[in-house]
């Protein structure tokens, strides 16, 4: 096979190998990214029947396998603009890469269809996967992960269109879809990227400048008091003079047990029991 049997019009050039890491049944292939369509796909048929018979780990097979893999990057990059809405194009491209590998890797001549065809639902697969296991910040529903790319697909089209932002009712008509459903896949769509907390809140990265996380409110201590004290202040008004009394020595003066007794008239035992007795009655009576 020599370069012309490839094709006239072959932008890379493509020629035998005398020696060197390609395999003597193989063209040596410069650049192989620069391959047009039409030539990669009997390149590729070409070089993967001869992926299948080398051995893995050799010179000659690694040659095979990374040429293949450039040769069909155009398949990614075909594969990477549908989801161009959802991230960096780069990342994603490398993402897709990965599913290239993976089907050039499992293809099998034996089924007698296009490498092409075989490999697609590789890519896409493998750039779902990414999307769905590693970029939300928060899980959602497949089906808001979904919509979330719709809508953004469909924001970008009727924003040229219109010259504007579009609607939530302009956006659920262009989909089809309720404006109901149109609005969980604008709030579900929040969830897809996270903020630091240590963000500066004026663009000012500068040392000193105010955080996200000085701003966020922290539990007040004394809330929960609070709220306790309102909730104890009706129980404590069914006591009876001298359990209220007693209670109010003890924790309002902080006064002892014996001082209390004298108080009263009773002994520090007698005031340990009633103690005990009204702050069990008052936690039960709070518990309800």
């Amino acid at each position: 096979m020599t370069a012309t049997s490839v094709g006239e019009t072959t932008a890379a050039p493509v020629n035998r190998c005398d020696s060197g890491p390609a395999a003597p049944e193989l063209p040596c292939v410069q650049d192989a990214s620069a391959v047009p369509p039409r030539d990669a796909r009997e390149l590729t048929r070409l070089f993967l029947e001869r992926l299948a018979v080398l051995e893995e780990g050799t010179p000659e097979y690694q040659y095979a396998r990374n040429t293949l893999i450039e040769m069909n990057l155009s398949l990614v990059r075909y594969a990477a603009k549908s989801f161009r809405h959802s991230g960096d194009l780069e990342d994603i491209v490398q993402v897709g890469t990965i599913g290239l590998i993976k089907a050039i890797d499992r293809f099998d001549l034996s089924r007698e269809v296009e490498f092409s065809t075989f490999a697609v639902p590789y890519l896409t697969g493998e750039i779902k996967r990414f999307f769905r296991d590693t970029t939300w910040a928060v899980h959602v529903p497949r089906r808001l992960q979904e919509l979330r790319v719709r809508l953004a697909r469909a924001r970008e089209d009727l924003s040229a269109r219109l010259g504007r932002e579009p609607s939530v009712g302009e956006l659920a008509e262009e989909l089809g879809i309720s404006e109901e459903e149109t609005v969980e896949g604008l709030v579900a769509a929040n969830g897809y990227t996270a903020n630091s907390l240590d963000l500066p809140t004026d663009g000012d990265d500068s040392q000193g400048s105010t955080t996200y996380a000085d701003l966020l409110g922290d539990e007040d201590p004394a809330l929960e008091m609070v709220e306790n004290v309102h909730s104890l202040a009706p129980l404590l008004k069914e006591l009876d003079e001298r359990d209220r009394a007693v209670i109010e020595m003890r924790f309002g003066r902080e006064m002892t047990q014996a001082e209390i007794g004298a108080a009263v008239g009773c002994s520090q035992m007698h005031v340990s029991r009633i103690l005990s007795r009204v702050l069990r009655r008052l936690r039960e009576n709070m518990l309800v």
